[in-house]
């Protein structure tokens, strides 16, 4: 079948498999990924490239993933199989064990029809679209390969999940962290594989649902970012009487929070804690958070000694600029949490994790009391339009809104004193996505009210 050109995204490969792509294309990825890595500055033509491959437990990784060493291999590539694993994870060993790079086979949150490919450079720096997916694109589209000199050799490692925890508990005191109850809801995906072993280590008391990996997604869809997706972690929370509730999407790279009332721990929340906990690691650090609104964040980074830094959204575009900046901690609205870790600059959910756990346990309330000083602003929640013509939504805005401080960062950002917002475009649809907050629910209603009349 003929690939459809549309799964080249901007921050990775993904599409319906068996409709968009196929196990060829997997094998033609392996090939393309090569050449791409000999064309980098850093290649040297005295040793074979070692490139680290993993995949998730949807029902056509497997086929994906032996494809995709097929074409690696055959290009003159040493494969490292990484097995089943998180995408955290396999960051992770790409750092640790110094390969020349990877790729994992998984199409995170989406449904089980999709799979697709992220991919990564030396340390686990991020392939976008900017940076090589287009190169790969050109490649995979018109089969347009050297031969190679000879076969590259498979090897296995099965350590680097264990390498990855002991590596985030050293973040950690275990004896500040107390005996919670903790719920926990993989959605029968990725996280189980490091979640289940981190809190082996732990002092809580942990319980699990939807803990099989399955890749038919029986319980719901593995997106945290969805509200539905955690209803049912919410009501086995209040359920159980628990201190936390913790889900992970489908590759495991994005984690959310939920507190013993029941209700999402909103992300900007999260992120300026973290914020506070990493500036105390290392006062006065660049602190990143994407353009979307969550005032929180940068409210607790400056209180705290920070420098706030703006990103743009997606996490490959973050981390390109974290390691161009210098930003030690980044989080995005999301649910992805990064750090400049030993091994590289990607996502660290454990750390994360045990960051949280040790500040919640030393709290003397509740982790809603806890959190109510920083619940202060109203978010309208992410709201998508279709339209026919971004630039001229994004002209209207500029011009209604001159007298507010404006930034063209990512779309259009606008900040006032009592409310400020940010529009910006869909990478792959006709589609705007605004993001509004406000000190009061009243403008935040009024305001977002009067974005979307421009927007329409």
């Amino acid at each position: 079948m003929r690939v459809n050109p549309e799964i080249f995204k901007a921050y990775d490969i993904r599409g319906i498999y068996g409709r968009d792509f196929d196990d060829r294309t997997a094998y033609l990825l392996g090939r393309a990924f090569v050449e791409l890595r000999k064309n980098d500055p850093d290649y040297s033509s005295t040793k074979a490239l070692k490139i680290a491959v993993g995949r998730d437990m949807r029902f056509s990784s497997p086929a994906l993933k032996d494809n995709l060493i097929r074409g690696l291999v055959e290009a003159g590539a040493d494969v490292v199989d990484l097995g089943l694993v998180a995408t955290p994870t396999f960051y992770f060993a790409v750092g640790k064990y110094n390969y020349d790079g990877g790729i994992i086979v998984s199409a995170s949150h989406n449904p089980k029809e999709w799979n697709g490919f992220k991919i990564v450079r030396a340390q686990g720096v991020p392939v976008s679209g900017e940076t090589g997916i287009n190169f790969l694109k050109e490649k995979i589209i018109n089969e347009n390969f050297s031969p190679a000199a000879r076969p590259g050799v498979i090897t296995k490692n099965s350590e680097a999940l264990n390498a990855a925890i002991n590596y985030a508990l050293s973040f950690s005191d275990l004896e500040k962290i107390k005996k919670l109850n903790i719920v926990i809801d993989p959605a029968n995906s990725m996280g189980l594989t490091y979640l289940r072993p981190l809190f082996e280590k732990l002092p809580c008391k942990a319980s699990y649902i939807n803990s099989e990996l399955d890749g038919s997604f029986p319980a719901h869809e593995a997106d945290p970012l969805k509200e539905e997706n955690l209803t049912q972690l919410q009501e086995e929370v209040l359920k159980q009487k628990a201190d936390l509730g913790i889900a992970t999407d489908g590759d495991g790279d994005r984690v959310f929070f939920v507190d013993n009332a029941g209700e999402t721990i909103p992300p900007a929340i999260i992120r300026g804690l973290l914020a506070k906990l990493f500036l105390k690691d290392k006062p006065g650090a660049k602190i990143g958070y994407d353009i979307r609104p969550g005032k929180i964040t940068t409210d607790l980074i400056i209180a705290n000694g920070g420098i706030p830094i703006a990103t743009r959204v997606g996490h490959s575009l973050i981390k390109e600029q974290m390691l161009k900046e210098d930003i030690y901690f980044a989080g995005e609205s999301s649910g992805h949490f990064f750090l400049q870790g030993a091994a590289g600059c990607f996502e660290y959910p454990e750390i994360m994790i045990l960051k949280l756990l040790t500040e919640f346990s030393a709290a003397p309330t509740d982790v809603t009391t806890y959190l109510k000083p920083y619940k202060k602003y109203y978010h309208s929640g992410e709201i998508n339009r279709a339209v026919a013509d971004k630039d001229l939504v994004f002209q209207r805005i500029t011009e209604k809104y001159a007298g507010g401080k404006i930034s063209r960062l990512d779309g259009v950002t606008v900040e006032f004193p009592d409310f400020w917002f940010n529009v910006r475009g869909s990478n792959t649809e006709p589609k705007i996505r605004l993001n509004l907050e406000a000190v009061n629910e009243k403008t935040m209603a009024e305001k977002k009210d009067e974005v979307l009349e421009l927007i329409k």
